[in-house]
């Protein structure tokens, strides 16, 4: 009896299962074909993205091997470009070879590059602070105390390990400035962060007890 009743039931839940296949058919094909076009989309997308990842990568290595001063405004033009390609990867890297070398001597020019790539390319937490403390450091023989502050204030203002670079960037500032208060406060600020570089801990021991007779 309790046998019949079992095949019974089995029997009802395949019907109900094939009536509800058979009514929703279109609904099932449309979404199975949605899912086929999205699993195919993402395939392709991230194909498109290892190519265009490579593509960059032969940019980079060609212009920076080659480089020398007769083709230097050619490899200004295909850096410059590189980092406006926003890649993780790269971008910041043909920042870094124009900086290290010298290539641009236009301030306007090199701080929109570096905006670029702190504002508009998706970038590691700490890349994107040392970025920042790059353009802090190129600008603080030219900016203003409170554009310079305000540069730096994303690092200052965090738990980043570049943050005990940027506080010792801007004693030396205040302390090129003649401001010695300033500057020691921020010395004083490196000594007590926990996570300073051991460095410049140690180095700004050093001028406390130099300049500030601590």
């Amino acid at each position: 009896m309790d046998e019949d009743i079992s095949i019974i039931d089995t029997n009802t839940r395949n019907e109900k299962i094939k009536n509800f296949l058979i009514n929703n058919r279109k609904i099932i094909i449309i979404a199975i074909s949605i899912i086929l076009i999205i699993v195919a989309c993402y395939f392709s997308l991230e194909k498109i993205k290892e190519k265009s990842k490579i593509k960059l990568a032969n940019q980079y290595n060609a212009i920076t091997m080659n480089f020398n001063n007769e083709n230097k405004q050619k490899t200004i033009e295909i850096l410059s470009d590189l980092v406006k390609e926003n890649d993780s990867t790269y971008s910041p890297l043909a920042l870094y070879f124009l900086i290290d070398n010298n290539l641009i001597d236009n301030r306007k020019d090199l701080n929109i590059l570096f905006d670029e790539l702190i504002n508009k390319t998706d970038l590691e937490k700490e890349i994107k602070n040392l970025i920042i403390y790059k353009k802090g450091l190129f600008n603080s023989e030219f900016e203003s105390e409170n554009n310079l502050l305000k540069i730096l204030n994303p690092i200052i203002n965090s738990e980043s390990i570049w943050k005990s670079h940027a506080l010792y960037l801007l004693a030396e500032y205040f302390y090129s400035k003649n401001e010695k208060q300033k500057a020691k406060e921020f010395f004083n600020q490196i000594i007590v962060l926990e996570n300073s570089n051991r460095d410049i801990k140690i180095e700004s021991q050093k001028r406390l007890n130099r300049d500030f007779g601590e």
